[in-house]
C-alpha cells in the first residue's frame, strides 16, 4: 500500500470508515435482498406491477384510451417533480461546499455534533451530493420510461384487432405492463436514495448516529415494502 493510500485512510477515524462501509453495504445489500425476496414474497412493487399488467390488458378492450394516457401522464408527474426538486437540492449542496468553513463553524455550535475539519465536512457534503445525483438520474430515467409506456398505449391496435385474434392481448399486456413497471421500479430507486440520504445527515453528529440512522432507514424501507397496510389491501 502506498503512502497516499495511508493519507486517505487517515482523513477519517476508523469509526467513520466503518459507518460509511455499513451504509453502502446496507443500501446495496437491501436492494439485492428486496429483489430476491420478491421472488418468494410479494412486495409492494411486485403487487402493484400485477395491477399494471391487468391495466394494460384492459387497454386492449377499450375503444377510446384517452383516460389511460391521462393516467400515465399523472404517474410521470411524480418523477418529474422529484427530479426538479433534486436539482435544487444539488444546487444547494454545491453552494454549501463553497462556504463549508462557515458551515463547519455553525455545525460545531450544535450540541452533540461531531467536531471535524473542513475537509471531512466537505467529504460528508460530497456524499450527500453524490446520493442526490444518483437519485436525479433514476428519476429522469423513470420519466423517460413512462414516456415509452405512453407510446405503447398510443400505438396499441384497435380493440377489434385483438378480438379477431390478429394481435395477442396477453403479449401486449405483458410488454406494456413491464415497461410501466420498470418506470415504477426506477422511481422507487430514486425514492430509496432519498430515504438513505436522511441516514447520512446523522453522520454530521457522529458515526454512531450515522450507523443507527442507516439501520432505521433500512427497517422502514423493509416494513413499507413487505409489511405495510396498503400492501395487505392490495393483496386482498
Amino acid at each position: 500500500m502506498q503512502l497516499a493510500d495511508f493519507k486517505i485512510l487517515a482523513l477519517l477515524p476508523w469509526q467513520d470508515w466503518l459507518a460509511l462501509l455499513a451504509f453502502f453495504a446496507a443500501w446495496i445489500g437491501y436492494a439485492l435482498f428486496a429483489k430476491r425476496r420478491t421472488e418468494s414474497v410479494q412486495s409492494l412493487l411486485a403487487t402493484t406491477n400485477r395491477y399494471r399488467r391487468e391495466w394494460m390488458r384492459q387497454v386492449t378492450y377499450r375503444e377510446v384510451r384517452v383516460v389511460d394516457g391521462v393516467v400515465i401522464q399523472n404517474l410521470s408527474s411524480s418523477p418529474s417533480f422529484f427530479a426538479s426538486t433534486t436539482i435544487l437540492i444539488i444546487g444547494g449542496l454545491l453552494a454549501l461546499l463553497g462556504t463549508s468553513e462557515k458551515a463547519t463553524e455553525l455545525v460545531k455550535e450544535i450540541p452533540f455534533a461531531a467536531r471535524t475539519s473542513t475537509l471531512v465536512f466537505d467529504l460528508k457534503l460530497l456524499l450527500l451530493t453524490g446520493i442526490f445525483i444518483y437519485a436525479f438520474f433514476r428519476f429522469t430515467w423513470s420519466l423517460r420510461q413512462y414516456t415509452f409506456g405512453a407510446l405503447m398505449v398510443a400505438s396499441a391496435p384497435d380493440h377489434r384487432v385483438f378480438e379477431r385474434g390478429e394481435a395477442s392481448r396477453e403479449e401486449f399486456a405483458e410488454r406494456a405492463g413491464r415497461i410501466v413497471g420498470m418506470a415504477a421500479e426506477t422511481f422507487n430507486d430514486g425514492l430509496r436514495a432519498y430515504y438513505m440520504s436522511f441516514a447520512v445527515v446523522g453522520w454530521f453528529f457522529s458515526p454512531w448516529w450515522f450507523a443507527i440512522g442507516t439501520a432505521v432507514v433500512v427497517w422502514i424501507l423493509y416494513q413499507r415494502e413487505f409489511h405495510s397496510d396498503v400492501l395487505a389491501v392490495l393483496r386482498a
